[in-house]
């Protein structure tokens, strides 16, 4: 089995970031637009000052009239640069959220098997909507405005240089010591706030998670109280640690704001001598007001020295969820992941062969990920068309490891073939589309029963829906409750356990998956209808398709059905 390298944490940060920034074709218009816009703030600024003494000399008009176009043609273009350069750095930053969105999910899948157990709920939650909304930064916050800001000041002290060295180099120096101190300040105050910032904002939500799926709990033990506190305190700690950080960015913001003051008095006095010898009184004002338009600009480089910091953060704890090595029981990114057809210039993936058992195992092993014995050894078993298989066995025997093997969640040693060819061969994706899962608690999504159903095959038309869902014992009940509009609440509170599986059925139907195996389908179900729902669940599935029903209750004596005994994770 191939293993990952093992990165450093920075290596893994940069590694995420990097899926978090656009391609340069996509990035570079709003870099060009940031420059023009930010241009045009000084010129519009260094200009006016300049048109105001040179007015005041009363000059023939005809001397201004470039001066009074340009301020209007620099106003015009900092609000219209502005807002191009919105549109357009925030169209690439969207448009690569929605590929960073899709690449983190995938490489949280294989890591649901146990790679990440020990994370609450609202952490993994947290990470996947926030931090990774938290990366696109990186180019909005970061990276362009210290690439614009640091173009436009060079580009302005050097105006300034040309009719006073001087006041450039006293510009430059004072901006310098105050970027310095705003950082210092910054890092001394706030060193650590991104990463409670994080922490905070992961416990608030997984505190609303256990208060929305655990209502009735709650209310059947009096606890709404206590976890309605628990809320609030998760709360106030993490509008303490905003607050913190608000009053951080201004306190930064003052810092700059009295280095552009310092810079102008210091310009002042030693832009005097200059002035006496042949600089304009206009073009002196032109450099005296320069430092205030530059500070305006410049602020963005601290900003994004602190948004770096939030992204860093980010990026460390999704780089925590994604990017470490899987554990040896975990089947490995990123081949394993390779979707049929997407893999580029590499060799396709290979296909069952006909008339070939539809799975076949010798010597099968598994090991849950994290445990360090095998929890299934020594499986032998062939499954041929029209065949049902029982897994019995305990709870805790290793039943539901199986499963996970034979939809490529969790790696295997010994053979596993689906149609004659090797498991490993044909890739997970191509697995999951020949032998498919029913968990035993399938997920209701909180929509109608239409998309419910259409999750599985989007193409579906509402005649094969109905179709399928009488096949599976839902037909009367559907026209009962209103047509394929029904709704089926959060997680499913407004339909039956079993009805939830005959929908988790119906789903696998319409998959049209080889194998379907089925893990613990009667669990919150009392007997008389766990015995009727395990007949109406082997009795839809097609002849030419081939069940796996892994269970500790007791099979209806009419089924013919093939029996394997889980015992203390040994296969007997």
């Amino acid at each position: 089995m191939k293993q990952q390298s093992v990165l450093k944490p920075d290596s893994l940060q940069r590694r995420v970031i990097a899926r978090a920034i656009p391609n340069r074709p996509a990035r570079t218009p709003g870099i060009l637009l940031g420059i023009l816009a930010d241009g045009c703030v000084v010129g519009l600024l260094a200009l006016s000052m300049w048109l105001i003494i040179r007015s005041a000399e009363q000059p023939p008009i005809l001397y201004l009239n470039f001066a009074i176009v340009g301020v209007r043609a620099l106003a015009i273009g900092r609000a219209a640069f502005r807002y191009v350069e919105r549109l357009a750095s925030h169209n690439a930053a969207f448009s690569q959220l929605a590929n960073l969105r899709a690449e983190t999910f995938t490489a949280l899948i294989p890591r649901v098997p146990g790679a990440i157990e020990e994370k609450r709920r609202g952490e993994v939650l947290a990470g996947f909507i926030d931090d990774v909304d938290q990366l696109q930064d990186e180019q909005l916050r970061v990276r362009q405005p210290l690439i614009v800001s640091t173009t436009v000041t060079v580009l302005s002290l050097i105006l300034v240089a040309v009719i006073s060295p001087a006041a450039a180099v006293v510009t430059a120096i004072c901006l310098a010591l105050t970027a310095v101190l705003a950082i210092w300040v910054t890092d001394r105050i706030s060193g650590e706030t991104e990463k409670e910032l994080a922490a905070s904002r992961a416990a608030l939500t997984d505190a609303i998670l256990e208060r929305a799926e655990n209502s009735e709990t709650l209310a059947a033990f009096n606890g709404f109280a206590r976890q309605r506190v628990l809320i609030e305190k998760a709360q106030t700690r993490l509008a303490e640690i905003q607050s913190r950080a608000a009053i951080t960015a201004g306190l930064t913001a003052a810092l700059l704001g009295l280095g552009q003051g310092i810079a102008t008095l210091l310009v002042l006095y030693f832009a005097a001598i200059p002035f006496d010898n042949g600089v304009s009184a206009a073009a002196f004002g032109l450099i005296v007001i320069v430092p205030a338009a530059i500070a305006e600009v410049f602020v963005q480089a601290p900003t994004a020295l602190a948004a770096r910091r939030r992204v860093m953060t980010s990026a460390a704890r999704i780089a925590d969820l994604t990017e470490k090595p899987l554990p040896e029981q975990i089947p490995q990114l990123p081949s394993d992941l390779a979707v049929p057809g997407e893999a580029g210039d590499a060799e396709p993936l290979a296909e069952p062969l006909a008339g070939a058992p539809l799975l076949e195992i010798r010597q099968l092993s598994v090991t849950h990920a994290g445990s360090r014995d095998p929890q299934i050894t020594d499986l032998n078993l062939t499954v041929a068309p029209g065949e049902t298989v029982v897994i019995n066995g305990e709870s805790g025997s290793g039943k539901s490891t199986l499963a996970l093997a034979l939809v490529r969640l969790l790696d295997y040693q010994g053979s596993y073939r689906i149609g004659g060819v090797e498991a490993k061969e044909l890739g997970a994706a191509r697995v999951r589309q020949l032998v498919g899962l029913c968990e035993q608690r399938p997920h209701i999504f909180d929509a109608d029963l239409r998309q419910n159903l259409k999750f599985a095959k989007p193409s579906a038309s509402d005649a094969e829906l109905l179709r399928v869902l009488d096949r599976v014992g839902l037909g009367e009940w559907v026209c009962q409750r209103g047509g394929l509009d029904t709704r089926l609440g959060q997680a499913g509170s407004l339909i039956s356990g079993g009805q939830a599986q005959r929908i988790a059925l119906a789903r696998a139907l319409l998959a049209d998956w080889r194998v379907m195996i089925f893990d613990e389908p009667t669990a919150g179900v009392d007997y008389d209808l766990a015995q009727q729902l395990v007949t109406d669940l082997i009795a839809a599935v097609p002849d030419d398709r081939a069940v796996i029903l892994i269970t500790h209750s007791d099979i209806p004596a009419d089924l013919s059905v093939k029996t394997i005994e889980i015992e203390s994770h040994t296969v007997r």
